[in-house]
């Protein structure tokens, strides 16, 4: 089947009454973002702030596009690596990822994904939400909480953490913080940290040509192996197979 007659088909599946009913809802969430790929991760639908993410005027403006067309070119093959392992059966779930504004400025979302079966239960693309961490916190009663913690990870990555240190911060214990995390971002503190460093050490080593060893160190892994191993588990390859990715010569 074509690129073409994919869109199609999802084009009549979207049709059906009660499917667009319950899409439409989507446009009523202002700082959620929500969009269906066909199984090449082309856009078949993006919710109004999913268009204004991406910088188009209209749905018809979307449709077709892949990430590669509107984010950075690292990130984009992230987003498209976790289409693939949905198709493949794996759930995405509140994924903290790094993200682009339209204005260029990188933010953090919060993204969960799915496969999208047709009526005959066959695969025909994914599905998926994103959640904008810093309109997430104004939003949410109880994440405000968050709010400090949360920017003092983002602006001190690189440096040691101490859990301690982010309870007195947010003016909870470290039960409570942990209770915190758990309830709105899905992990604890502890993972928080990791993956914001995780994120910024895959930023580098596409933008500066550091040696890894000096990338791990600044992003707050002074063990350069602990810090391949826990690439390696959160991306599924190597540092040094990401960065060879971008520029094989």
């Amino acid at each position: 089947m074509s690129s073409t007659d994919k869109l199609n088909q999802l084009h009549s599946f979207l049709q059906q009454s009660s499917i667009m009913q319950l899409v439409n809802m989507f446009d009523l969430m202002p700082d959620m973002l929500f969009w269906i790929k066909n199984t090449d991760s082309e856009i078949i639908y993006a919710n109004r702030a999913f268009q204004q993410h991406i910088g188009v005027n209209s749905l018809e403006h979307a449709i077709g596009l892949t990430d590669y067309d509107f984010a950075p070119p690292h990130l984009a093959r992230q987003y498209v690596v976790d289409d693939q392992r949905v198709m493949a059966g794996q759930a995405v779930d509140n994924r903290l990822e790094m993200n682009i504004l339209k204005n260029g400025e990188l933010r953090w979302f919060t993204t969960s994904k799915r496969i999208l079966l047709d009526s005959n239960d066959q695969l025909i693309g994914t599905y998926g939400v994103s959640r904008h961490l810093e309109k997430t916190s104004l939003a949410l009663t109880g994440m405000q909480a968050l709010k400090i913690p949360v920017e003092f990870i983002r602006a001190n990555y690189m440096h040691d953490i101490c859990i301690v240190e982010l309870a007195e911060l947010s003016h909870l214990s470290i039960s409570a913080l942990e209770r915190r995390f758990k309830k709105f971002l899905h992990k604890t503190p502890k993972q928080f940290i990791n993956e914001v460093r995780l994120e910024n050490a895959r930023r580098l080593l596409v933008e500066t040509t550091l040696p890894i060893a000096i990338i791990a160190g600044e992003c707050g892994f002074p063990d350069p192996s602990y810090f391949t191993r826990q690439f390696t588990k959160l991306f599924d390859e190597k540092p040094s197979d990401f960065r060879l990715s971008f520029n094989p010569s």
